[in-house]
Parts: C-alpha cells; structure tokens; sequence
C-alpha cells in the first residue's frame, strides 16, 4: 500500500502557506513593477497581458490573507513578498532593457575622439559646444536602446574619463530621416518584380 502523508495543519499554516503567499507575492508584485515601466515606455500591447497575470496572482494571495488574518507569519510573508518583488521587479527591469534613453556627455576636451568613436560603433550623435562653470565645453547627445548604455559609457570612459554623461528616459522617438530612407531603400532593393513588368 502505498503511504497515505497527511500534512499537519499547524505545519500548513505556519510553513507552507506563508511560503506560497511568499512567492506568490513576489510573482505578481513584480509583474506590477514591469507593467508600470512597459506604460511608461509605451508598451501598450504587453502592459494589459501582465496586468491580468497580476491581478490574478495577487487576488489568490490576498485571498488566504483574508482567510487567516489572525496568522501573523502569513501576514510577513505578504510583507516581505511585496519587498521582494518590488526588488526583483526592477531587476528584470534591467536585464530586458525595454525602452530608449538619451546619454548626454559633457566634456571640455578629447570631444571629437567620443563624437568619433561613438560614430564607429554606430551611435548617431548630435553635439554642441557651450560655457560651463570651468570655461567652454562640448555637450554631445545620443538617443540609444537601454541595452547599449554600458557600451556608450565605455567609449566614453575610455577616451576620457574625466568626462561627465547623464541619461534619460525616452518615453517615444521619432524615425530618424536617414533611418526611413534606408528602409526604404532595402524595401526597393529586396521587392519582388511584379509579373508582366
């Protein structure tokens, strides 16, 4: 015969419930902090697919709260989900590098080298000179996807450490005219010739 495991309901509620609300808390508190950064970045199509997942999740979870309010571990383990998530949330964040930023680089020397190697990597820049609290200075802007940051500061930290840059978020960019036309010119190149023609 096969053993018949019964779990204790002291252990049920004082172990394994509060483990469950844990991760379920974690889950739906992260898919909130995603689902405010996808509006925020105008991610309109996947924002209301993690938004259902997350109000189910949480609905479940605060459903057990409702059902043991006198257990306080339940009730830290929806503390510490929330914490957690919101921690986790922003992590994920990163590693998608949703969204478009622009780096701008102050320096007041070596400007053509950064606008230069910034240039060989593919970055477009844009770049004007100005007055600082220490005399004239370049301002070069780039606008990027998230993902390349590290490598514009790369470039950056390499030609001149001592240069100051900056980012902000972009919430929409425009096509750039030169990126259109070369879409437009792949489109030409690639379209199928029409028959009879």
């Amino acid at each position: 015969m096969v053993p018949n495991f019964v779990i204790p309901p002291e252990v049920f509620a004082l172990v394994i419930l509060p483990i469950l609300i844990f991760f379920a808390r974690v889950v739906d508190v992260s898919l909130g902090t995603i689902r405010i950064i996808f509006v925020s970045k105008g991610v309109k199509y996947l924002a209301p697919v993690v938004g259902f997942f997350e109000v189910l999740i949480w609905l479940l979870a605060i459903g057990e709260i409702f059902k043991s309010m006198g257990n306080w571990v339940t009730i830290l383990a929806y503390a510490a989900g929330f914490a957690t998530g919101t921690f986790v949330g922003i992590k994920i964040e990163e590693r998608l590098s949703v969204g478009k930023v622009r780096v701008r680089i102050i320096t007041s020397e070596k400007s053509y080298e950064i606008i230069e190697g910034l240039k060989n990597a593919r970055f477009a820049t844009t770049s004007l000179h100005a007055i600082g609290t220490k005399g004239e200075v370049t301002i070069i802007s780039v606008i990027i996807d998230r993902k390349n940051i590290k490598k514009v500061a790369k470039i950056t930290r390499e030609i001149n450490p001592t240069a100051f840059y900056s980012i902000e978020d972009m919430r929409s960019v425009s096509e750039s005219p030169m990126l259109a036309k070369k879409k437009r010119m792949r489109y030409h190149l690639h379209r199928p010739a029409r028959k009879g023609k």
